[in-house]
């Protein structure tokens, strides 16, 4: 389940994010720190704190420096 995750985060900074032309406010970015979250408490965790990150980061979020606890 963790490698699948994490290839889907692949797939999308490979193909799909080059095609946005908005980028993420955050630092680490949104697909980083969904990584980074995953390969650090494994695909549940991990995979909520990467979707309550992608539902925060919005046009208006202040975004800023905002590493994996």
């Amino acid at each position: 389940m963790k490698r699948m995750l994490i290839g889907m985060i692949k797939f999308y900074r490979k193909y799909i994010s080059p095609m946005k032309g908005t980028k993420c406010p955050y630092f680490p970015t949104c697909s980083q720190y969904g990584m980074e979250a995953i390969e650090k408490y494994g695909a549940f965790k991990g995979g909520i704190l990467a979707c309550w990150r992608i539902l925060r980061c919005n046009p208006f979020s202040k975004g800023g420096y905002d590493p994996v606890p």
